[in-house]
Formats: structure tokens, C-alpha cells, sequence
């Protein structure tokens, strides 16, 4: 076996292959002018914000970070526009920042830092910015600073909204200016009364944590002027709890609100007079309503976007009609340019293909090749990021009707290692899998260990036609001897509302049994694989679902590693697990089914538990209480805390010795030598 190339320390040095890649694009009004971050080279820490001309092609930075701070290697982490596009707010290193697209060098405003997701008014006059939970306004010539809303406790944030993460396309939102920029919807949240959780992470320090059952945030909305007088929005807050979304666009100012048990979702109007509101649109569903990212929308002519789940399709609708066909999945709306609307959608699960409707010419498809494209339009132009098989981060091409296409440079670094997979569609179901190889491997030259590498969850997909880094970690632990099995069974996106509601009320039972499929069908279409020696890994849901698999099916898996998993699925985050679950009050049947850590002395197979002790998004008390249920019942297995790592530690400074423990684990249970060669025991 050959020397695995070094890719952990690529994955470091380029933050998994997201340095040098453009991003975050918006178009100017005239369509002949695109914004967008990129970093100078595929391992330069700092974005620069850039403007690329249409008409001539050329390229200029409108901001670098390098020369605004000096030494510091700080990017810009976000960006934001007025609505002619020419003033530019930029949250830099904590600090406020703007630019003209058409004048000279950027200027700091004195703001109070650090800056969180700052937002010129669309007049460009006023810009308004998060900072230590008060919401704040300073005017664009610098002249004034002052709060809005202070949060007067240490529980209370403004302009912060986490659920609208669900509808955003930018992340979660929490205050949004009218289009006069006279006056702001922002959210309060309030979090006093939800249990404080203790972090492990040697500091004593304890977070809040929403926890499935328990007494979630108090979100409110309020519409504000800049002369600080506000008006509360209303509505049943006892029946609808989660606000999902929100806006101001040229009709008005609106909110989604979603019940505790997702299973109904309101658009409301607001009347910014008094906050009264009035139903708008209303969507059921008896397992849970899903939230797709850009909907709800309005066009310019006022026709409502949104979507409706019809026998196995999920549908873009325009005022209640659906305008796509059977078949074709919708993923997201990507935005409006007067009636024209931008979104994605699947029709192979694999792939995601750009779409435009227009009520006088229908639906129509964007472009063709496989990939997963994306993309932003605004004054008849195009930007279309395509991401495939070729390279991480993907090309990106600008068009203009009747002119040729505009590249976009990326100075994103190619891979060390070259994967070596094949596609696979499998069983009844036909499990979109991929399977990789070594790159020394010849078939037919003996039998290979498995590894099973899903995620099997409804937070994404692993087999798509983009190359990203987590193919590319496929490849490098196949690198060490084994075959590298990922399949997306049911419950995963892409596939369409059935398939991801299938799994409603079990977590583990279809979605393991699904791998279980997926392995015997790929050993039986290539013989190289030893279903005697098969493993499996795991992060997050992957985690859970590697852990089910050692406890449920110790004939099938003879190992695992399981990285930030739930086992215990009331200490997950309740909007997520309520979602599938239910309320624990109601269905505890169905969460002590799925708890893991009830089910530890079942356990036969050698499992390697690790955690993040910073994580945010799973308790690392899951981790160490099944390791204490472990211990309890005597069942050996190993731990590995990450201290100051987060929930995603890969890319950061464990990044090399956390695979390494991953795969010398690997390597000692399945009998492999660290040359790859078997182990005779």
C-alpha cells in the first residue's frame, strides 16, 4: 500500500478547500456589476470582498482585509448592500466597516463591537447591526451610533432569530428594515426561563439549551423607528411558538410562525401601524410541515410563493397552484427578479439543477451536467456556481442574455488525493451510494474490510455528483485498506417528502436498516468486499446511527467510531427532534426507543465515542453519559474529548490526529496492519 497523501493537513491549511473559492454573490440592480468574497490564494485565511465588471470583464477588490488591519489575518465574514447596491456594510474582525462600490478606500465607522450581521437601511443611509444583544443603528457618514433595543438582562437578545435559519438563505436573520429604511422589524429573544446546560469544557460555564420537552426561548417581534418608539407584533404565540421567518418587502411587513408540534405553518401579514396580523396562507401536515429555505416569497406583483407536499412530489406553488411537475423535488427558492422566480430542484436525488418559472413562459430548466448548481439573479443576469465531480468549491460563470459567459476565477487548491469511487443504485429502493477504493487496489486482489461512512439523516445528503471534503475523507481512510461504503437511505433530503417521512416516530429502525441493504447489495455487485470485517462511522445523526448499529446489529458491524451523536434524544435540540419525534410528554414510547444510552449493555462491538467539549449543537453530556452507562454495565470502549473544539472539529487544529485515532481504531478491530495488508489474529 502506498503512502496515504497528506490530506489532514490540507483540510487545515485550506479550511476544507472553502479558501480561494468565490462566494457570496449579489448582482447590482442593473445587472452589470457582481459582489462576491474570495480569498487571494487557496490557503490565505482572508477574504477580500470584489466587484467584477460585466462589460470589460475585470476584476477589482473593493476590500481587503489585509490592508484595512495591518498584520492581522482576520476575512470578512459578512456583507450587505443597500438597495442600489453602492453602499457596502462589512462585519470585519468585529468591527463595522464600509465601502462605496464606485468611490475609494473602505472606512470604519465607530460602532460598538464586535459587529454581528450588519444591514444598511435600502436608502443606504442607516445601518443597522447586532452587537452584545442590543440592536443597533449608526448612520453611514458616521455621524451617529445608538441603540434601538438594549436587552436589559443577560438572557435577552435583539435582532438575533435561530429558527429563521430554517426559511433564510443567508442564515438566520433577526431584523429586517422597510423599504422606506424609516423603520425595523426585529426580533426579541428571550431565553431566562430555559434550562441552563453545563458546558464540559473545563471553565464551569453553563449554556441554555432548548432541550426536546423543555421550555424553548420567548421570540417576539417588534417594528421600531429610528427615533426608538416600538410597536409589538401579535399574534397566538401560545399556538404558534417558532418564528421561522420573517421580512419586509414592497407589500409589507410579514412573519412564519410554526406550532410547537411543526405540524402547521402560518404566513401572517403585519399591519405596521398597530402589529396586528392577518393569515396570509396556512400549510398542514400530520407528521410535520417541512421549511424550505426562500419560501415564503412575494413577487413584484404580489403572487405568493410557497410550496405544497402532493403524493410524493414536493412542488413550488404560486398563489396556492402548483407549477412544477410530478417528480421533480423542490429544494429552494433562490429569489425573485420581478416575476421571475430562481430556485433548485431534483430530479435524480443526486444532482440539483437550476430552475425558472415565469407565468408566461412556465418552468424551465438552467444549464444542464450533472452537479449541484446554485446560483443568484437579479437584472436579467445570472450567476451560476456549479459544483461537480472536477473540483471542491465548483466553477462559477456569469450570463447575460446574448453575451458570452463571464468566468469567476477560484484559487481553491486541488485535492491531494484523487477519488477512486464508483456510483452505485441499490436494492429495491434504489440506495444512491457511492464506493470507494484504495487507488493501489486491483479487483479481484483479495478481500477488502468495509466501512460503512453515512450520515442517514434528514440534516443532509452524502452521495451527490459534487466533490466535496467529505468525499475526500471517504478516499483517504480507503487510502488505509478499506472499502469505503456511503449510502443515503431513507429519511435523507432529495428524494421527496415521502421518503424523508418515512422515518417519522424511529429514528434508527428504517435508516439502519437501509444500511444493512446498502452493504450486502454493493458486496454482492463486487466480491472484494468482506462483509466478515465491516465498520462503520459517523458525525452527528451518523454518530447516533453508527452507535444503533453496533447495539441493534452486532452481526453486521463489527465496529464503530461515532463522532457529537444524540444518545440520549432528549438532550437534543427540541425544534429538531420534536420534529420527528414528537413531544416527549406525549410520545415517551418513542424516545425511550431510540435511547441509546438505555440500550449500552448491549454492547459487544469496540466503539470509539468522541466529542467536542465546545460543542453548541449536541451536549457532550451525551457522549460522557453513555460512556457511563458503558462503564456501569462493563462494556470496554474508548473516549475522546476535543477540548475547545466545536461540533464540526474537521479542519481545525485536531484535524490530523482525530483521523488518525479514527483510523488506527479501525485498522486494530477489523485486523488490518497500518500497511493495510490483513492482520492475522
Amino acid at each position: 500500500m502506498a503512502t496515504p497523501p497528506p490530506l489532514p493537513e490540507q483540510l487545515v491549511r485550506t479550511s476544507r478547500f472553502t479558501r480561494g473559492a468565490p462566494d457570496r454573490f449579489s448582482v447590482t440592480p442593473d445587472g452589470r456589476t457582481v459582489l462576491f468574497l474570495r480569498a487571494r490564494s487557496g490557503d490565505d485565511p482572508a477574504a477580500c470582498l470584489w466587484a467584477l465588471e460585466l462589460d470589460s470583464g475585470t476584476e477589482r477588490v473593493l476590500a481587503d482585509p489585509v490592508r484595512l488591519l495591518g498584520h492581522r489575518r482576520a476575512g470578512i465574514e459578512s456583507y450587505a448592500t443597500d438597495r442600489t447596491a453602492d453602499l457596502i456594510a462589512l462585519a470585519l474582525d468585529g468591527e463595522l466597516w464600509v465601502v462605496r462600490r464606485d468611490q475609494g478606500r473602505p472606512w470604519r465607522l465607530s460602532a460598538h463591537g464586535p459587529v454581528y450581521d450588519p444591514r444598511p437601511d435600502p436608502t443606504g443611509r442607516h445601518i443597522a447591526y447586532v452587537s452584545h444583544g442590543a440592536l443597533r443603528v449608526a448612520a453611514a457618514d458616521g455621524t451617529v451610533d445608538r441603540a434601538l433595543a438594549e436587552p436589559g438582562g443577560p438572557c435577552v437578545e435583539f435582532g438575533t432569530a435561530d429558527h429563521t435559519a430554517a426559511t433564510s438563505l443567508d442564515g438566520p436573520r433577526g431584523h429586517w428594515w422597510s423599504p422606506d429604511g424609516a423603520r425595523l422589524l426585529s426580533a426579541r429573544t428571550d431565553s431566562t426561563a430555559v434550562p441552563p446546560w453545563p458546558a464540559i469544557d473545563g471553565e464551569g460555564r453553563k449554556s441554555r439549551f432548548p432541550a426536546a420537552g423543555s421550555v424553548g426561548p420567548d421570540v417576539t417581534l417588534w417594528i421600531g423607528d429610528l427615533n426608538g418608539s416600538s410597536t409589538q407584533v401579535s399574534w397566538d404565540r401560545k399556538a404558534y411558538e417558532y418564528v421561522v421567518g420573517a421580512g419586509w418587502d414592497p407589500h409589507g411587513p410579514y412573519v412564519v410562525v410554526q406550532s410547537r408540534d411543526q405540524c402547521t405553518v402560518r404566513l401572517l401579514a403585519i399591519d405596521p401601524a398597530d402589529g396586528s396580523t392577518t393569515v396570509l396562507d396556512e400549510q398542514l401536515d400530520d407528521h410535520w410541515v417541512h421549511l424550505v429555505p426562500g419560501l415564503p416569497a412575494r413577487t413584484v406583483s404580489g403572487a405568493l410563493l410557497a410550496h405544497s407536499d402532493l403524493r410524493g412530489t414536493r412542488h413550488l406553488t404560486v398563489d396556492g397552484a402548483p407549477v412544477t411537475p410530478p417528480g421533480l423535488q423542490l429544494r429552494a427558492v433562490l429569489g425573485t427578479d420581478g416575476d421571475q422566480v430562481l430556485f433548485t430542484a431534483s430530479d435524480e436525488p443526486t444532482e440539483t439543477h437550476l430552475w425558472s418559472y415565469r407565468p408566461v413562459d412556465g418552468v424551465r430548466r438552467l444549464g444542464s451536467g450533472p452537479g449541484v448548481h446554485s446560483g443568484v439573479r437579479r437584472g436579467g443576469t445570472l450567476v451560476r456556481v456549479s459544483r461537480g465531480a472536477d473540483r471542491p468549491g465548483g466553477r462559477v460563470e456569469v450570463l447575460r442574455d446574448g453575451k458570452p459567459a463571464v468566468p469567476v476565477t477560484s484559487y481553491a487548491e486541488r485535492p491531494v488525493l484523487e477519488a477512486h469511487m464508483t456510483r452505485l443504485v441499490l436494492g429495491a429502493r434504489g440506495l444512491r451510494a457511492r464506493l470507494h477504493f484504495p487507488s493501489w487496489h486491483r479487483p479481484g486482489s483479495g478481500p477488502l474490510p468495509v466501512l460503512a461512512d453515512p450520515y442517514g439523516g434528514p440534516g443532509r445528503q452524502r452521495v451527490t455528483t459534487e466533490l466535496d471534503w467529505k468525499v475526500l475523507v471517504s478516499q483517504w481512510f480507503a487510502e488505509h485498506g478499506f472499502a469505503v461504503l456511503a449510502a443515503d437511505g431513507r429519511g435523507t433530503p432529495g428524494r421527496g417528502p415521502d421518503w424523508e417521512r418515512e422515518v417519522h416516530g424511529d429514528l434508527f429502525g428504517l435508516a439502519l436498516d437501509d444500511q444493512v441493504t446498502a452493504l450486502r447489495e454493493a458486496a454482492r455487485l463486487h466480491p472484494d468486499l468482506d462483509l466478515g470485517r465491516v465498520a462503520i462511522r459517523g458525525w452527528s445523526f451518523g454518530a447516533s446511527l453508527a452507535t444503533a448499529a453496533v447495539l441493534h446489529r452486532p452481526d453486521v458491524f463489527h465496529a464503530a467510531v461515532a463522532g457529537a451523536g444524540v444518545t440520549d434524544q432528549r438532550l437534543c435540540n427540541a425544534h429538531w427532534r420534536e420534529r420527528t419525534l414528537g413531544h416527549p410528554d406525549r410520545h415517551p414510547e418513542r424516545y425511550e426507543a431510540c435511547c441509546l444510552v438505555r440500550e449500552a449493555p448491549k454492547l459487544t462491538r469496540p466503539l470509539l465515542l468522541i466529542h467536542g467539549l465546545a460543542d453548541p449543537k449536541v451536549p457532550p453530556a451525551n457522549t460522557v453519559r453513555l460512556s457511563d452507562a458503558l462503564l456501569a454495565a462493563g462494556r470496554p470502549h474508548e473516549v475522546l474529548l476535543l477540548p475547545g473544539a466545536g461540533h464540526q472539529p474537521m479542519g481545525g487544529a485536531h484535524t490530523q490526529k482525530l483521523l488518525e485515532r479514527q483510523v488506527h481504531f479501525l485498522q486494530r478491530h477489523l485486523g488490518l496492519s497500518p500497511t493495510g495488508s490483513r492482520t492475522e489474529g
